[in-house]
């Protein structure tokens, strides 16, 4: 990790409520999560400095309490993990839980991988350098969850072929979730997902609770996404199969 500035914000104080949504023998690991983002975090601008006051209250209360909605031992994809909100606050707060942190940007997935490692998480937590689309028709999961990386209705194309048949999307949303809901109706129905439900996690613990859109396939039986036709080849394929003849014909020169 990057050595701290003295202008670097101080980590605030582990509230009370963190008491309430992390295990005991979890505390110690979400405090220094807490210090890497608001220290390491904020000087590679994976966190605003003004957030640093307000990293419990506004970022990692809120993941934590998203673990009300995650059924036990289950695997985990986050998608557009950015600086790992909130699958590695899940991974923190849920020992028993698999968790994959999906993030396209480099200098993202660096720090993840050394808070992973900081951590000691590497047997819980996978980093992917990666974009959610590219798994399509691959790897699946039981909870696959995103925060504040899309609108609902685009999230849905992304996160849901990355779903298992019995698994669920959840979709952190602010006041705008139902708004969110009705304008995605027809990608709803398109997809072949079920009714979603509107969460509010962390009633008891949090000053405002957490809305969250869980969405669930329609017909568990019936869950398949399109794959590349037989004898297809996609960009990536063409690509690959350029370079394998290429060297090939360094072999034979």
């Amino acid at each position: 990790m990057s050595d701290v500035s003295r202008e670097t914000p101080a980590t605030p104080a582990l509230p009370g409520s963190a008491r309430r949504l992390f295990p005991a023998d979890r505390l110690t690991l979400a405090e220094r999560y807490a210090d890497l983002l608001a220290t390491d975090g904020v000087l590679r601008g994976l966190i605003g400095p003004r957030e640093a006051p307000r990293l419990w209250d506004r970022h990692l209360l809120n993941c934590a309490a998203l673990s009300e909605a995650v059924p036990r031992q289950a695997t985990v994809a986050d998608v557009g993990s950015g600086a790992g909100l909130p699958g590695l606050v899940l991974a923190i707060a849920r020992p028993d839980v698999q968790m994959t942190l999906l993030e396209p940007l480099l200098r993202r997935t660096r720090f993840l991988d050394e808070v992973v490692a900081s951590l000691g998480l590497a047997d819980q937590v996978e980093v992917r350098r990666g974009r959610a689309e590219e798994m399509a028709g691959g790897e699946r999961f039981a909870v696959v969850t995103a925060r504040a990386v899309a609108p609902l209705e685009r999230l849905l194309g992304w996160c849901m072929p990355l779903v298992d048949a019995d698994g669920v999307f959840l979709a952190m949303k602010g006041s705008g979730a139902a708004d969110e809901v009705a304008e995605a109706a027809a990608r709803l129905d398109a997809l072949g997902c079920a009714p979603p439900e509107l969460l509010e996690l962390g009633r008891d613990v949090l000053a405002e609770p957490v809305r969250v859109v869980r969405v669930a396939w329609a017909d568990p039986g019936r869950v398949g996404w399109p794959r590349p036709a037989a004898g297809s080849t996609s960009p990536a394929g063409r690509r690959r199969s350029a370079g394998e003849r290429t060297r090939r014909t360094r072999r034979k020169s």
